[in-house]
């Protein structure tokens, strides 16, 4: 089975819609689908949740999409490297919902499972676990953490065949692989593409089930979030 599309605007064109949403794979500015972010801002689509680990920073990932006002919600971990994030969220003009990272990437994990939810001591006691049911297991309190999925998964790969089997690279591989899992739709990213059946199958991070379109962008921009240099 071929997967392969032309360019990211062909892989996305005709199933994103304004108020899906949307999950996206990455870490700060690693490992994050930067030609998808591009198609899904020259869609013109309006009114998206994007659940990410982060919100990109100004002009760059998701930063995009706040600059252009595509997105009305964020489900994230972090977003202290955004401006616009912060303007907009703190002008009311943007909704937020924070959740603990290992939390979050476990809401994804399960959601892609078909676990509706799940309980953790993450949050226990704080605003976190306001209006959440908390149980007692064992004589300890658990809160109860409802799963994510999204109508799209929006991925980054170093390397993937035209079946979508995928494998990342190193630290790139972050929330990635949920994100995969999460996506009733899933369109994916790749530095290097191969044809089906050359990749160790042992190798393999994220089979090709979990994704239904590939892209290939063999030279992404791949930014530095902060880079620090030592003085001459």
């Amino acid at each position: 089975m071929n997967k392969t599309y032309p360019s990211a605007t062909a892989a996305i064109a005709d199933i994103v819609k304004d108020g899906q949403t949307l999950a996206v794979g990455g870490f700060g500015l690693c490992g994050i689908p930067e030609s998808l972010i591009e198609a899904v801002m020259q869609s013109g689509k309006k009114n998206l949740t994007a659940i990410s680990n982060n919100a990109g920073v100004d002009g760059f990932g998701l930063g995009k999409l706040l600059a252009t006002r595509q997105i009305k919600k964020m489900i994230a971990s972090y977003v202290g490297e955004n401006a616009e994030f912060e303007r907009q969220y703190l002008a009311g003009e943007l909704e937020l919902e924070f959740t603990p990272q290992g939390t979050l990437a476990e809401k994804l994990r399960a959601g892609g499972s078909g676990i509706p939810a799940f309980f953790t001591k993450t949050g226990l006691g704080t605003i976190v676990a306001e209006g959440k049911e908390v149980r007692e297991f064992d004589g300890k309190k658990y809160v109860m953490e409802r799963s994510l999925t999204a109508d799209l998964g929006l991925v980054k790969a170093w390397k993937g065949d035209k079946a979508g089997n995928l494998i990342y690279r190193k630290t790139a591989r972050n929330f990635n692989p949920m994100v995969a899992m999460a996506g009733r739709i899933t369109v994916a990213e790749v530095e290097i593409l191969v044809e089906t059946g050359e990749l160790d199958a042992d190798q393999i991070h994220t089979p090709g089930i979990f994704v239904q379109r590939i892209v290939h962008n063999p030279h992404p921009e791949k930014r530095i979030e902060q880079r620090t240099t030592r003085k001459d």
